[in-house]
């Protein structure tokens, strides 16, 4: 098995660059871990839910991150309205709980389609920007956001690597 580099999925981050580069590097880094997490499963599996009585399995982790990409690139830092991608109201969790083996490739081309779409919401403003959330009612920085989701992915990339053990007994970092 190709590690994740020769795979394609990922580049190691610089060890030494400005700090944009070093943030996007980084969190560019744990996007393609989440993917090669999910390469070479049939779509049977990559719903596969991880223990009872969790709803917790590799596409609904691709489906969540898609949905968090969204909401802290575009919607909170860039100030775009839009819709969420899985959750609402009635399916707070819809991103793990409606999960469904025929809609796998969809999902994942909207998860690229979203990383795509977070890296051009905040392309021109700088880390130092801010934005008002209104449920912390705090300002937060684009800066922060990029530690954020770094953070988000490293902690989810732990459950990915769980799942994709459990699956087929493959680990790696």
């Amino acid at each position: 098995m190709p590690s994740p580099e020769e795979a394609g999925f990922r580049t190691d981050p610089p060890f030494v660059a400005q700090e944009r580069e070093m943030l996007e590097a980084w969190l560019d880094y744990h996007r393609g871990t989440l993917l090669w997490k999910c390469d070479g499963l049939s779509d049977d599996q990559l719903t596969r839910r991880s223990v009872e009585p969790s709803s917790l399995s590799l596409i609904g982790l691709v489906r969540h991150m898609a949905e968090v990409e969204r909401w802290w690139f575009r919607i909170r830092a860039a100030q775009l309205e839009l819709d969420n991608l899985y959750c609402n109201d009635e399916w707070p969790d819809g991103d793990f709980d409606l999960v469904d083996a025929g809609t796998v490739q969809a999902d994942i081309a909207i998860f690229r389609a979203e990383v795509d779409a977070a890296r051009a919401a905040v392309a021109d403003l700088s880390l130092d920007a801010t934005f008002s959330h209104p449920r912390r009612e705090v300002d937060m920085s684009v800066r922060w956001v990029f530690l954020h989701m770094i953070e988000e992915y490293a902690r989810h990339n732990g459950h990915a690597d769980l799942i994709r053990e459990r699956i087929d007994g493959r680990t790696g970092d």
